[in-house]
This record gives structure tokens, sequence and C-alpha cells, in this order.
């Protein structure tokens, strides 16, 4: 007869059910005044009373995240039919406070004149912040911030994705300002143009900008205002 140690003998492995919930976050970019701007929310809800985010929620039982994101920013801002993607996923065990989610983060880019703000009752206030004078943030939302500039910056070299922040007619001077607002920097007017005009995005739109202290100026407009990859910078 022959016996076994029970030390020995594998111990059985607990079950733990998850409680995690799934949401979206939306950094939405536009500019406006000389200045990129992020749209945030006020929030009621404790522990961040008084403090704001991006807009976000959580998604529904048959929605995938992209149109979980674009029905909360319909709900939340009024906003449609803004170009959209996702950003990545914010998953440490701790940024909610109150229970354990993870927050699949997008980032959107729209014309600021061509929106009228209105939120839900359950936030308090619905605004523009320039990314140079940021309030408190909810969450870990000043990261997902930074990670989506990061992220418009980067598409802006290899992407046409500047025409969400334009309007359909725009002049050169208006296109090379997007530019330099977004990336810092300044660029030679004149080698600007030619490098933009050489890769074939824009043609001219027969209109002019006029009413101005100088001449009228040309106006532009994109051939295409869907995303295609070129190598613009």
């Amino acid at each position: 007869m022959y016996f076994v140690s029970c030390k020995h003998l594998p111990m059985a492995t607990k079950t733990i059910k998850q409680t995690i919930k799934i949401a979206v976050d939306s950094v939405i970019f536009t500019v406006q005044a000389g200045e990129l701007k992020v749209l945030l929310i006020q929030m009621k809800k404790k522990p961040f009373a008084g403090m704001w985010a991006v807009p976000g929620g959580l998604i529904e039982q048959q929605e995938t995240t992209e149109q979980a994101a674009r029905r909360i920013l319909k709900a939340q801002t009024a906003m449609s039919n803004v170009y959209l993607e996702q950003l990545k996923t914010f998953d440490h065990p701790k940024r909610d406070p109150l229970t354990r989610t993870i927050s699949v983060a997008h980032f959107a880019l729209v014309i600021g004149e061509d929106v009228t703000l209105k939120t839900t009752d359950k936030y308090t206030d619905v605004r523009w912040w320039s990314l140079s004078h940021l309030p408190t943030l909810a969450y870990d939302h000043k990261e997902m911030i930074q990670d989506a500039v990061g992220r418009l910056q980067a598409k802006l070299e290899y992407t046409n994705v500047v025409w969400s922040l334009l309007p359909k007619d725009f002049t050169l001077t208006d296109l090379q300002r997007i530019y330099e607002i977004i990336l810092g920097i300044s660029f030679d007017k004149r080698n600007f143009r030619k490098k933009i005009l050489s890769l074939n995005l824009i043609k001219k739109s027969g209109k002019q900008r006029k009413g101005e202290a100088n001449r009228p100026a040309e106006l532009y407009q994109f051939k295409h205002r869907i995303l295609e990859y070129i190598d613009v910078l």
C-alpha cells in the first residue's frame, strides 16, 4: 500500500470573479484664436466633483468602442460627424478610485467654430481649454491628453488629417498656421507652400478671401476630406 503526502498535492485554485468595467474617453482637439484647445467637461460626481475631464462613459452591451465613443460624444457635447480614431488603452488598476475601470481612449478633431457646445445634467459645464492652461484633471486624463497630443503631432507628418481642423475653403497661410500651432515650430513660407502644393492634396477653390489689409488671398480646398497616408513633413 502506498501513501501520498498531502503537502505534495496541488492546491485548488481559487476562482476570482472579475468586476471590471470598460469605458471610452475621447480627447477632442480644435484650433481657436491661435491655440490648440481640448474639450473638457466639469464633473459633479465624487471624488472628482468640480474637476475637469475629457468626455467619456461606459460602453453598452452591444456596442463597439467606436460606437460608444460616438454616442457619448453626441450626448455629452452635441458633436457628430467628427474625425475619430482609437488612441490607446489605459488600464492601471487604480485609475478609477471607485471601481476597476479600463478606458479605451480615442482622439477626435473638429472645427471649433462649427460646434455649439452642450452637455447633460450629469455635468456642471463643458468648455474648450487651451493646452497651455489646463485645469486640474480627473482620473489619468492629463496623461491621456499628453498621449493624444503626441499622436496628433505625429499624424500631421505622415497623413492629411489636418483637413479635420480646417473649413472647406482656406488659405495657404491658414494651413501653415495650423501646422505651426500644433507642432510648435515655424516654417519658411515659400518652402512650406512649395512642399504642400507638390503633394497634390489640395486644389484652388476658385474663390478669394477679401476684406483684409492685403490683396485678396487665394482659397484652397482639400481634394479628399478622408484620411490619406503621405509624407507631408
